[in-house]
C-alpha cells in the first residue's frame, strides 16, 4: 500500500514501513523499519541537528541553515553540497557536472512496474502489489529522473529502479547510475557480504561499519565468484533469530558495485547498482536509460527472517516458466566421469547405469561438438562431432530416451575459440578494443553480444538444435571473465556502453529462448557459481552452485548462498571420491545428505559403484522425491551454522507446517565430545510430532530442548523427518 499526504510518501507492507519526505524540493529517506500506523509530521522526522555549525552549502528552513550533506537523502546527487558517494552523476549539454534534482510529480499505480530490457520480479493476479513513480527534474540540464518503487504487501519486499530521461536538446552523458541509495541516521551496523573465489564461493563476511566506505564490486563482466551482488546491514547484536537486518540484492549479472558509507554525523548510506568503472551512457533528446532493479528486504527477526523473505519472493515471483512450480528431474552429468574423453558407447553405459538407479535425466557436457578434445578449440562451431557421436546428438538423445531418461546438453553460447570456423569467418564478432591484443581466458574469447547480428546467431544455432533434438535441459556455461569491453559496431564515444549493452544482449537471448522453448529446463553456470545472481535466476530457476562438489565444502557454500537465495535454486550433485577439487574422501551418504536439499544430481560414473553404494543412491533418489517439495517450497531455519562449529543443522518446514525436516551434518568429530542440541524453530508447541520410526515428541520439547547430536566422528549425517500428528 502506498499513501501520500503532508509531503510524505508511506510505502507499507504487512510488516514494514518505508517513508519518504519532500523537503524544500528534495527527497529524504525518513524511515525504514518495522511497520508504523501513523506517520509523524515531516519536521519531527527530519534527521537534522540544528547545532551543526559548519556547512559548505546552506538550505534555509524555518530560519535555520542546513546542508544536503546533513540530510538522509533518498537519491543523492553530485556537485551541490552532498559530499558523500552520489547515486548518479553525468555531464550535461553545457558541460556542467553538478545536478539539482527537485520534486516534480508522482504517480501511484496498481501492479508492478517493469524494467526495460532486463529481468525483474513480477506480480501475479491477486497479489497486493503497487508501484510508486516519483518524477524529479533538473531544470538547468533538462535531466528527468524517475524513481520506481514496487511495494509487495504480503511478501514484505520493496523493489527499486531508476529511469533517466534527457529532455534537453543537447546530449547528456551518464557516468554513474546506481539503482538505489538509502540513508540511515544514527544507527550502528555490521556489513555482511558474500565473498569467495572459484570453487569456494559466497562465504559470509561480517565487519563493523566504521567511518569511511566499504564496498564489494565486480568489473569482471559477470557478478563473479569473488563478490555477489548481495549485501546486508545488520545491528551488531543481530543473529539468525534476533535483531534488525536490511538486505539488498541487485537483479543483474554484470559489473556491479554495492556498499556502505558512514560519514558526517553518523549518517550511513547503503548503495547498489551498475559499477561506474568503465561505464558511460549517452542520452540524446528524448532517450531514456533504465537501471537494473534492486530488491530491498527488512527483518526485525534476524538474518533467518531476512533470508526467508528473499527465498519466497525469488521462488515464486522471480523465476519464470513451468519449472518454477514443478518438481525437476534428478540428473546425471558425465563431466567428472569422462571429461573430454567419451564416445556414444560410454555415454550410453552411464545412462543405463543411471536408469537402473532411478536417475531421470542424462546430461552430455562439454566436448560433443566441433573437434573439441580439449578446451582450446571449437567454441562457436555447434555441430556434433561424429567421431564421438556417429549418430549425432539427435541419435544419442533418441537412445537415451529409449533407456527411459530425458536428455540434456551443455552449451557455452557466449564464447568463441580463436581456433574455430566462426572466428575465422567473423574475427570482429568478439569483444575487443581496436588493435589491442585480445586477451584469452580458458583459451577463448567472448562474443560481442552488444551487436544484434551476433545475438541473432546465438538464437539461431540454439533454436536449430532445440527444434530438431528432443532436449529437456540445457546447462548454460560461461567459463571466463570479460576483458577488452569494446565493439567496432559503436562509435568511440559509446564504448563505455558496451559492458551494459552486452548484458542487454544476453538477456534478450535468454528471453527469446525461454519463451520459445518453455519445455526446456535451463540451468545457469559460470565456472560453477560465478554468475549466481537474480538476473540469471529469472530465466534459469536453478544455477550450478559451485564446481566444488565436495560434501564438506558444499556445506559452507550452500550456507552462504542461502543467506539470499533459496535451496530450490541450488544445483547440488553427488560426485566421485576422492573429490576432484579437494581430493577428500567422504561417505556417499554424507555427500547425498548434503546435496539432497538442493536440485539433486550426480557427477560420477554410477556403473563403477559398489552394490552398497548403488543402493545408497537408490535410497537418496527415493528420499529426494519424497522430500523435495519441503526443501524447495518450505521455510528454511539455519539452526546451527557451520561458522566456527563442527556441526551444521538446517531445518525446513513445509508450507502447511505439517512436515519438518532436520538435516544434521557432523563436519569434524572429536573424541569424548559433548552432545550438541539443535533446538527447532517455529513449531506448534502444543502439537505432537512423529518421526519415521514412530517416536513421538512434543513441539515444546523439540523447541525448548531440541534434537540431541553426538559429534563423535567425521562426516556423519542424518535426515530426520517429523510429521505433525
Amino acid at each position: 500500500m502506498i499513501t501520500f499526504g503532508n509531503n510524505l510518501f508511506h510505502l507499507k507492507t504487512k510488516d514494514t514501513s518505508y517513508v519518504i519526505g519532500i523537503f524544500e524540493g528534495k527527497l529524504l529517506n525518513l524511515y525504514w523499519g518495522k511497520a508504523i500506523k501513523c506517520v509523524p509530521d515531516l519536521e519531527d522526522m527530519l534527521a537534522v541537528d540544528y547545532t551543526r555549525t559548519f556547512s559548505s552549502t546552506d538550505i534555509m528552513w524555518n530560519g535555520k541553515k542546513m546542508s544536503t550533506n546533513d540530510l538522509t537523502m533518498e537519491y543523492s546527487e553530485y556537485g551541490r553540497g552532498d559530499f558523500r558517494t552520489p547515486a548518479f552523476y553525468g555531464v550535461d549539454g553545457e558541460f556542467t557536472t553538478a545536478s539539482d534534482l527537485k520534486f516534480d510529480s508522482y504517480e501511484i499505480i496498481d501492479g508492478k512496474y517493469k524494467v526495460e530490457g532486463m529481468p525483474s520480479v513480477y506480480a501475479e493476479e491477486g497479489d497486493k502489489v503497487s508501484t510508486l513513480k516519483i518524477h524529479l527534474l533538473d531544470v538547468y540540464s533538462g535531466l528527468k529522473v524517475t524513481l520506481l518503487y514496487g511495494v509487495y504487501e504480503d511478501f514484505n519486499v520493496i523493489t527499486r529502479a531508476v529511469i533517466f530521461e534527457n529532455t534537453a536538446d543537447k546530449p547528456y552523458r551518464l557516468n554513474k547510475a546506481l539503482s538505489m541509495t538509502v540513508d540511515f541516521d544514527s544507527k550502528e551496523f555490521d556489513f555482511i557480504h558474500l565473498s569467495g573465489v572459484w570453487a569456494r564461493e559466497r562465504k559470509p563476511q561480517r565487519t563493523y561499519v566504521k567511518s569511511g566506505t566499504m564496498q564489494v564490486e565486480s568489473i569482471r563482466g559477470t557478478s563473479s565468484h569473488i563478490h555477489n551482488p548481495f549485501i546486508a546491514l545488520v545491528s551488531p547484536e543481530t543473529n539468525e533469530e534476533y535483531g534488525e537486518a536490511y538486505g539488498f540484492n541487485l537483479v543483474y549479472s554484470g559489473n556491479f558495485v554495492a556498499g556502505v558509507q558512514k560519514e558526517d554525523y553518523d549518517i550511513t548510506r547503503a548503495f547498489m547498482g551498475i559499477n561506474p568503472i568503465g561505464f558511460s551512457w549517452i542520452l540524446e533528446k528524448g532517450e531514456t536509460f533504465s537501471t537494473p532493479e534492486a530488491v530491498l528486504v527488512y527483518s526485525n527477526n534476524g538474518l533467518g527472517e531476512m533470508s526467508r523473505k528473499f527465498h519466497k519472493l525469488y521462488r515464486t515471483r522471480l523465476c519464470i516458466g513451468v519449472y518454477r512450480d514443478i518438481k525437476r528431474p534428478v540428473l546425471i552429468n558425465n563431466w567428472e566421469a569422462t571429461y573430454f574423453d567419451f564416445n556414444e558407447e560410454k555415454i550410453l553405459d552411464i545412462t543405463k547405469s543411471a536408469a537402473e538407479l532411478g536417475v531421470e535425466l542424462m546430461v552430455l557436457d562439454d566436448g560433443w561438438f566441433g573437434k573439441r578434445d580439449q578446451e582450446d578449440c571449437s567454441l562457436g562451431d555447434w555441430t556434433p562431432d561424429t567421431r564421438k557421436l556417429p549418430n549425432g546428438v539427435k541419435g544419442l538423445a533418441e537412445k537415451v530416451n529409449n533407456e527411459g531418461l530425458k536428455f540434456g546438453l551443455w552449451f557455452e553460447p557466449e564464447m568463441v575459440s580463436p581456433d574455430s570456423n566462426l572466428y575465422r569467418e567473423h574475427p570482429d564478432w568478439c569483444l575487443h578494443q581496436g588493435g589491442r591484443d585480445r586477451t584469452l581466458g580458458r583459451s577463448q574469447l567472448v562474443l560481442d553480444l552488444s551487436r544484434p547480428e551476433v545475438c541473432d546467431y546465438v538464437k539461431g544455432f540454439m533454436s536449430e538444435i532445440l527444434s530438431t533434438v528432443n532436449i529437456s535441459y540445457i546447462k548454460w556455461d560461461m567459463n571466463r571473465y570479460i576483458t577488452e569491453f569494446g565493439s567496432p559496431a559503436f562509435s568511440g564515444e559509446k564504448q563505455g556502453e558496451i559492458a551494459h549493452r552486452y548484458m542487454l544482449g544476453l538477456y534478450d537471448i535468454m528471453e527469446y529462448l525461454t519463451a520459445n522453448f518453455p519445455h526446456v529446463l535451463f540451468e545457469g553456470c559460470s565456472g560453477g557459481g560465478g554468475r549466481f545472481d537474480p538476473g540469471i535466476l529469472y530465466y534459469m530457476p536453478q544455477i550450478w552452485t559451485s564446481d566444488d562438489s565436495d560434501g564438506l565444502e558444499r556445506i559452507d557454500i550452500q550456507y552462504g548462498t542461502s543467506l539470499c537465495y533459496p535451496y530450490s535454486a541450488m544445483g547440488a550433485h553427488v560426485s566421485a571420491v576422492p573429490n576432484h577439487q579437494v581430493f577428500r574422501t567422504t561417505p556417499i551418504k554424507f555427500r547425498g545428505d548434503v546435496a539432497i536439499c538442493g536440485q539433486l544430481g550426480y557427477e560420477l560414473n554410477l556403473g563403477i559403484l559398489s552394490d552398497k553404494e548403488k543402493e545408497a543412491v537408490k535410497e537418496q533418489i527415493k528420499t529426494y522425491h519424497k522430500l523435495a517439495d519441503v526443501f524447495h517450497n518450505g521455510d528454511l531455519y539455519r539452526i546451527i551454522t557451520p561458522e566456527n562449529s563442527d556441526v551444521a543443522v538446517n531445518q525446513f518446514i513445509s508450507e502447511d507446517e505439517n512436515t519438518v525436516i532436520v538435516c544434521v551434518y557432523v563436519m569434524r568429530g572429536r573424541p569424548n565430545n559433548a552432545y550438541k542440541y539443535a533446538k527447532l524453530k517455529n513449531l506448534d508447541l502444543s502439537a505432537v510430532y512423529v518421526d519415521e520410526n514412530g517416536k513421538e515428541y512434543s513441539g515444546e520439547f523439540l523447541s525448548r530442548f531440541g534434537i540431541k547430536i553426538h559429534p563423535d566422528r567425521d562426516y556423519a549425517s542424518k535426515i530426520i523427518v517429523l510429521k505433525k500428528k
